[in-house]
């Protein structure tokens, strides 16, 4: 009889794996082809909702001065942001294209004068003597220090022009981005209550608690690493203008790269030691106390705007935002930083559990 019975509940018990496995199948292959739909603008996607977060509490102060009009401040907020970006960028490509052919023509006609290097330079350690050898070749003849390095310019030269097409592609991107969030954030409530809903269902009561905290990382991030590099960039480039060094636009542009991981000291002292050999020495003094401060800056502000309002310690999200920025470019910033503070939240909560 139990024989019997078996047997007969066997094929149901099939039927139903084989139900959910088609079911299940399904669900994945939807879930599958809604993100190759989606995969082109998964980037500005993300984008914009790391804007909308990060510029909400802004878009709060402009909808309560238009008289509580959401869809009004969301529309003047996307135009502003596009002005922002795409101004600056006309302007720094302009600057760019002018300088190129400067230097071009400067080149063509035999006119860029290169000055000799100052004494001292050949006692610096490792790099001192074929420094001042290929400087003082430069200053004398600068079409054969050029010969010299050929294949590596022209290496450059392909990079550079690689990297000038991601750079239109990330602008294109970026344009994309702020339109989204201004949709976003002109639907903030509905958004938030849907961020909310499926937080909790992916981390139950903890859900709305661990949404908080990624809004408050993206939020942390924004002003105590971007906010922080914008600051040093801008400082830079307010110096390089003062101290009258070539192409100030694109350096500044590189300082604010290079600060989000802590590198502007790569551009600051070339620069020191540019505006030494070719300025008078009272500004180029004032140059090098003005480059030790703007370095030095980030020390005194971030500790101030990273972390803040933040529950997951600073080091956290510094080690987040620095390790995904290495790891997936400069939207890893956020990412990092959200996964790993989720991640120490997660694992204290596992952790404590009971306790």
């Amino acid at each position: 009889m139990a024989l019997r019975s078996s047997t007969t509940a066997d094929p149901a018990f099939l039927n139903r794996i084989v139900e959910a496995t088609v079911r299940v199948g399904v669900v994945v292959g939807l879930a599958a082809w809604c993100l190759l739909i989606l995969w082109p603008f998964l980037v500005p996607l993300i984008w914009g909702v790391i804007i909308a977060i990060a510029a909400y509490p802004a878009y709060c102060r402009l909808q309560a001065a238009l008289g509580g009009r959401r869809k009004l401040a969301a529309t003047l907020f996307t135009l502003l942001a596009l002005v922002l970006l795409i101004g600056p960028t006309i302007l720094l490509g302009e600057t760019l294209i002018a300088s190129a052919q400067e230097l071009a023509a400067n080149l063509r006609d035999g006119t860029v004068v290169v000055p000799a290097p100052p004494e001292g330079v050949g006692q610096w350690p490792v790099i001192g003597q074929p420094l001042e050898r290929y400087w003082q070749l430069a200053s004398v003849n600068l079409q054969q220090a050029l010969g010299e390095i050929g294949p590596q310019l022209r290496v450059f030269g392909r990079w550079l022009l690689s990297a000038a097409a991601g750079v239109g592609l990330g602008i294109l991107h970026f344009v994309f981005a702020i339109i989204i969030a201004g949709v976003l954030l002109a639907q903030a409530r509905p958004g938030r209550r849907a961020a909310y809903a499926i937080a909790t269902r992916l981390a139950g009561d903890q859900g709305t608690e661990l949404a908080d905290l990624a809004r408050m990382t993206i939020r942390s991030v924004t002003r105590g690493i971007l906010g922080v590099a914008l600051i040093q960039s801008l400082l830079a480039g307010l110096g390089f203008l003062a101290a009258g060094v070539p192409a100030a636009g694109l350096l500044a542009l590189i300082c604010l790269i290079l600060a989000v991981v802590q590198g502007i000291v790569i551009v600051l002292v070339p620069t020191v030691i540019y505006v030494f050999a070719t300025a008078d020495p009272t500004v180029a003094v004032v140059f090098l106390i003005w480059s030790l401060f703007v370095g030095l800056i980030d020390n005194v502000l971030k500790p101030i705007l990273l972390g803040r309002g933040v529950k997951a310690p600073m080091i956290i999200i510094f080690i987040g935002a620095i390790g995904g920025f290495l790891t997936f470019g400069i939207i890893g910033l956020f990412v990092g930083a959200v996964v790993l503070a989720l991640g120490y939240e997660l694992f204290l909560a596992w952790l404590y559990q009971g306790q």
